[in-house]
């Protein structure tokens, strides 16, 4: 735990001062008072993250994590879990979604083995922080133990801190694990105390008696395991992912280096519930990138008080949502550093002041 704590120890407040200064210049610029909505909510925000009075967003990363789930034995997933490794591959060779929405807003993919359940080909672009292979099934006891659950953060942060050396302004959250978003329901459920009717989707596809199965199994994992809600990384242990674990750990790192955290659907979700649980500051460094279709990510979104930039019906996960919305957040802080004010443009300001 030590680099977890030592991690969280320089987190700190967002600047609310220079956010205040950043509402001032909003309110000067060549444009009706509050005209540009929720931009101008976001270029003030990413002033108080970074503490920067004209921050640029030029280095954007995506981290996207895989790792595979016990849980799979189960039948909770339209798909075999053969698929986890199969698309780190697609990855790899910028085959899949978050391949193209990255290239478009000009982010870059970190692609991770946190926990794949096969031996994957050496990879100049592929990261190996393999914590097991795949966790065990929750719905017969701990997806891990404690020990593997605080690496899997540990792995995280240590993932963050490589590539921030080669200059990060921004990251997204992402993420691969054929059943993940059955440990994402159940560490939902977890957190919020909603029953699993509420937090349990369809993930990549199920159907209706697929439905059925999976809240069953939630049901069950929660049940045998008792997660302590007030110990985040017991529910990573208990009924987690070891993905999840490292995407908490992205987080974490994140906000302790002043970056802003834009975060996908479901699964990235509740790593952001784990690392939010671990440190309650965490929460001003996040910005929900879009609303998923999977039940659950409503409820976590309401659980952090995060209002979601999209709502595109998307499920797809590995960093897409996020992606699309860290486009957004760069035209935001241009909107502050950009656009002339009053007085620089000669332009007459209202006259009922």
């Amino acid at each position: 735990m030590d680099k977890i704590n030592e991690t969280v120890k320089n987190i700190s407040a967002i600047d609310r001062q220079l956010m205040s200064l950043t509402q001032e210049r909003l309110d000067n610029l060549t444009k009706p008072l509050g005209s540009l909505g929720h931009l101008e909510g976001l270029a003030k925000l990413v002033t108080g993250i970074t503490g920067k009075e004209s921050p640029e967003l030029k280095n954007k990363v995506i981290f996207t994590l895989a790792a595979d789930h016990g849980v799979t034995e189960e039948g909770v997933s339209a798909y075999p879990k053969e698929v986890t490794a199969q698309m780190v591959y697609n990855f790899l060779a910028g085959g899949a979604g978050i391949n193209v929405l990255a290239k478009h807003v000009g982010a870059r993919v970190v692609v991770a083995d946190l926990g794949v359940a096969a031996e994957l080909k050496p990879h100049p672009n592929l990261l190996i922080k393999k914590v097991n292979c795949g966790t065990r099934n929750m719905a017969k006891g701990p997806a891990m133990p404690r020990t593997e659950a605080v690496r899997a953060i540990e792995s995280g942060i240590e993932i963050f801190e490589e590539e921030f050396k080669k200059g990060i302004d921004i990251i997204g959250t992402g993420e691969m694990g054929i059943g993940n978003t059955t440990a994402a329901s159940a560490i939902t459920a977890s957190f919020t105390k909603r029953p699993a009717e509420e937090v349990t989707g369809k993930g990549a596809g199920i159907n209706e008696k697929g439905l059925e199965n999976k809240i069953r199994i939630v049901k069950k994992s929660l049940e045998i395991n008792k997660p302590d809600s007030k110990d985040a990384v017991d529910v990573l242990s208990k009924v987690g992912g070891f993905e999840i674990g490292g995407l908490a750990g992205v987080i974490l790192a994140a906000a302790a280096r002043k970056t802003p955290v834009v975060i996908d659907g479901f699964i990235s979700g509740s790593a952001a519930l784990i690392a939010c649980h671990i440190e309650p500051k965490v929460k001003e460094y996040l910005i929900a990138g879009h609303c998923s279709v999977e039940r659950g990510h409503k409820i976590i979104l309401s659980h952090l008080g995060l209002t979601p930039l999209l709502d595109l019906n998307l499920r797809l996960g590995e960093g897409t949502g996020a992606a699309l919305a860290i486009g957004i957040v760069e035209a935001a802080v241009k909107i502050l550093t950009q656009m002339a004010t009053f007085k620089s443009a000669g332009v007459s300001e209202r006259s009922d002041k």
